[in-house]
């Protein structure tokens, strides 16, 4: 037998049934509502709802996730290398290149992206795409349905109660994408929002994605940054449309008004000929990155870090902290037993902060208590815990954070080790870094 001839084997069948409610919860709360004009979310019974964009059906093939050049053609709606050319690449998403740690395309037209390319993609046993979900949606509600994943500027049929784009941006392990936001797919959202008074965009994206060319359009009531959701992609984007759980994502990061306000951030450190695939960073800015850094240099985000809506409204009350008894701020580290983790004491319970948080709305609702810490000689506030808790309405929670050694203290340089200084922490918990509900002070 020929060494390129696969042998048949008996299939090995790895998935753990017990894991599919957890697969599918985190698929559903990874989706961030960052607009919602008027209620435009939930949809309630549509009778007629038009989908349009590159991403809202399935992949051609269900394939391993690569980044070479074969996969980037298929990705962008090719399903071999022969079929496109690089100037028809060239036309649709700019010049880019394949070679490792240079650029990717940044947008996936090949289907609906469900996770990120290199070594940390998976290849799921099935795709539950946008298109499917909303499909048998509209069975269960005899909604009429329109569709269009083809065309750069799609008929709109003005009969649509709602018309939701969907685009995604592309990443891989080894390149950077070309830029925080592509053009084809804003074309995309433009031209929709032209004709249609109730658009909203779904993104599927990997890490940052920019949305200022549009966001303010008045025709677009709504935007989910929905991430990577998996296998279960169109079954949780449906969940939190219709209401059937209001979303609860925070942002994991900050997205800027425009690309500049990232800084030098924005250029990551590149391999050269010496080093081959290593680079050598100063890490010039310090601790000053993402939320921190915007703080600092009293920039206005589009969405801080921790924003998302939610279909409730919460108020936050009562808010206690307590420094534990028998506190010290001296370590004793040269004498200190170093354990696997470090120094045993860095994991000790110092301080305590307590508040409630009440679900005012009319629905049940995850909310997300965050607390930020400010420490003496470091950035003004620094995210120290959360709380996530289903709310009913009406009903009031109470959120609980523990303060360890480790999340107060510095690391002093001169004596190697880290210290808890003494002097005022000033506390903040609220919905997001520049959201807080409540303030308050800590003092050892």
């Amino acid at each position: 037998m020929p060494n390129n001839v696969l042998k048949p084997h008996k299939f090995v069948d790895a998935r753990d049934p017990a894991s599919k409610p957890t697969i599918f919860q985190g698929a559903v709360e990874g989706h961030v509502l960052v607009k919602n004009v008027n209620n435009a979310l939930p949809l309630k019974k549509p009778k007629f709802l038009s989908l349009f964009g590159y991403d809202g059906a399935a992949p051609l093939q269900n394939t391993q996730y690569e980044t070479n050049q074969s996969f980037t053609r298929w990705m962008l709606g090719f399903q071999s290398a022969s079929q496109v050319s690089d100037q028809q690449l060239h036309d649709i998403i700019g010049t880019f290149k394949t070679a490792p740690n240079s650029e990717s395309p940044g947008v996936a037209l090949g289907g609906t992206l469900i996770t990120g390319g290199g070594s940390g993609a998976t290849t799921p046993s099935y795709i539950s795409a946008p298109y499917d979900a909303f499909t048998a949606q509209a069975n269960e509600d005899n909604t009429w349905l329109a569709w269009d994943f083809v065309s750069e500027n799609p008929s709109v049929n003005q009969a649509s109660e709602a018309c939701i784009v969907m685009i995604n941006e592309f990443s891989a392990e080894g390149i950077d994408r070309p830029g925080l936001a592509d053009p084809y797919s804003d074309r995309i959202v433009e031209n929709v929002a032209s004709q249609c008074n109730n658009t909203m965009v779904v993104i599927h994206n990997v890490h940052i994605r920019l949305v200022d060319s549009w966001f303010e359009h008045p025709n677009i009531t709504a935007v989910i940054l929905a991430h990577l959701p998996g296998q279960d992609s169109g079954k949780a984007l449906v969940e939190v449309m219709y209401g059937k759980q209001s979303p609860s994502g925070r942002m994991p990061y900050t997205v800027a008004k425009e690309a500049s306000d990232y800084g030098f951030l924005l250029h990551p450190v590149r391999a050269d000929a010496v080093s081959n695939y290593y680079t050598q960073s100063n890490f010039t800015e310090g601790v000053y990155i993402d939320y921190k850094a915007f703080i600092a240099q009293n920039k206005t985000p589009r969405f801080e870090f921790g924003f998302g809506l939610t279909y409730t409204t919460f108020n936050y009350s009562n808010l206690q902290s307590e420094v534990l008894t028998n506190v010290n701020t001296a370590y004793n580290a040269p004498n200190a037993t170093i354990q696997e983790g470090g120094l045993a004491s860095l994991w000790n319970v110092v301080a305590t902060v307590d508040c409630d948080v009440t679900n005012t709305g009319s629905v049940p609702a995850a909310e997300v208590a965050q607390l930020y810490v400010g420490i003496p000689g470091a950035p003004p506030k620094q995210l120290r815990g959360y709380n996530k808790q289903l709310i009913q309405p009406a009903q009031t929670a109470h959120a609980h954070f523990d303060l360890k050694r480790r999340d107060l203290s510095t690391w002093d340089v001169q004596t190697q080790q880290w210290v808890l200084q003494r002097g005022t922490y000033p506390l903040y918990v609220g919905k997001s870094v520049l959201d807080i509900q409540l303030t308050g002070t800590l003092q050892l």
